[in-house]
């Protein structure tokens, strides 16, 4: 069986963290459609314009004060209308001719479809734009995975009802969205957000539940939460381990790809101070592989007089690469107990069984994956920044932490990616749970 071209496009980091896990299980490489081998010169240079546009607006959005023109043009451009009541919206808009005139006039997507069609290799892709490249220009079998709860219109083609994609959704939601767009109910499975295979083990979850044994335990260190949930836990992760009983928890607060949002760390590290210093936290900035982001947080740190705390309960996680930051992220989200982070597609993350603190989302889908995740108990809006070193006390202390860690592992999706790699019909290269799932 010819096994399927992985293809992302780094605008921002969901596409590529949705593409990563899948390669890896496939045991092929994530392709970018906007580099070498599937893009040429000028469609490089295209794809490199749009996404300077896009990172640039998403930076500019979250700038005190100047910043509101910003977010209006980005909350225009990706708005999404209300769902309800349910009605046909598959007319496309300007944003969609204008991604199809891309498409047929420009060329973009023009290399990966002569390769698909060279080759015969299927298309697995993360990226709206890539898959319907893809069909619109004859490239062959297209399997598009869906990254937020909820999607504008532009994930769907100009022509929806004639489509030859396979949308697979991370959410019910998006399903719905997809044929109110005009794409064929056949066209559309629910799978769920492909999660890292290591933060799962499989479809039993060894992984998964020894890591939230451990998460619970750090989360509820007065067992309030256990207190009343005991049974349950049991029932379904055993025993827990009392080796981690007082461990500090351990908070990371992740930016975006475009390193929006990096300023707010100036807001919180001042009220981190006591609680570091004292042990009773740890606390993780991620930069992703922004070596500027990381500047930042360095003389944010330096503001709040906490360079001693670094190497001792304080770190900063900075990679040079892309591949080596998406690896450090995934072995460190293995200690995490609560994350920190914009409603990106990092919210998917919350069926580990890692409560989710929301800082305001940049761009309507954000909007649509904040209410998601709240509607199901498995995180919190950030509210005021400064003061979260307080909440994050109040909460270890109520056990509402530990109460949302246990909703997202019970209410939230956790097999996307074997369900994903089931209904691709690829044969998986990594060990274990997911040969056997197939």
């Amino acid at each position: 069986m010819v096994k399927p071209l992985v293809v992302a496009v780094e605008m921002g980091y969901g596409h590529l963290r949705a593409a990563l896990p899948l390669a890896e299980a496939l045991g092929v490489e994530v392709l970018h459609a906007d580099r070498e081998p599937l893009a040429g010169p000028e469609e490089r240079r295209l794809w490199r314009r749009t996404r300077k546009v896009y990172e640039t607006i998403s930076r500019l959005s979250q700038v005190p004060w100047v910043g509101a023109p910003f977010r209006r043009l980005l909350d225009e451009a990706t708005e999404i209308p209300h769902l309800f009541p349910l009605r046909d919206l598959s007319a496309p808009n300007p944003a969609v001719e204008i991604h199809d005139r891309l498409i047929v006039r420009r060329g973009l997507g023009r290399g990966l479809a002569a390769r698909m069609r060279e080759t015969g290799e299927p298309l697995l892709t993360t990226f709206y734009t890539t898959a319907i490249a893809a069909d619109r220009l004859g490239g062959g079998t297209t399997f598009c995975v869906v990254t937020d709860t909820d999607i504008h219109r532009i994930w769907a083609p100009l022509d929806a009802p004639g489509t030859r994609i396979t949308y697979l959704t991370p959410s019910q939601r998006a399903g719905r969205r997809l044929r109110s767009y005009g794409v064929p109910a056949e066209r559309i499975r629910f799978t769920g957000f492909p999660l890292p295979h290591r933060l799962l083990g499989g479809r039993d979850l060894p992984v998964l539940r020894r890591t939230l044994a451990r998460r619970l335990v750090r989360l509820d260190p007065d067992r309030t939460f256990r207190g009343y949930a005991g049974s349950e836990i049991a029932h379904f992760l055993g025993g827990l381990p009392e080796e981690e009983e007082r461990r500090a928890p351990h908070v990371v607060f992740a930016v975006g790809g475009a390193g929006a949002q990096a300023e707010l760390a100036r807001e919180f590290l001042p009220g981190f101070r006591t609680p570091l210093l004292d042990g009773q936290v740890r606390l993780t900035l991620v930069a992703g592989y922004r070596r500027d982001v990381e500047h930042r947080f360095r003389e944010y740190v330096r503001e709040a007089r906490l360079e001693d705390a670094l190497g001792h309960g304080l770190a900063i996680l900075r990679e040079e690469t892309l591949d080596a930051y998406f690896g450090a992220f995934e072995r460190l989200l293995a200690d995490a107990d609560v994350l920190w982070t914009k409603p990106s597609e990092l919210v998917f993350y919350g069926a580990l069984g890692l409560p989710l603190v929301l800082s305001p989302p940049v761009g309507f889908h954000e909007r649509y994956n904040r209410r998601w995740i709240l509607e199901r108990g498995a995180g919190f809006r950030q509210r005021t920044a400064q003061h979260n070193a307080e909440r994050l006390a109040e909460r270890l202390a109520d056990g509402t932490l530990a109460a949302a860690a246990w909703s997202g592992f019970m209410h939230l999706p956790k097999f996307g990616l074997y369900e994903i790699l089931r209904i691709v019909g690829a044969q998986a290269a990594v060990p274990g749970d997911i040969e056997g799932s197939m």
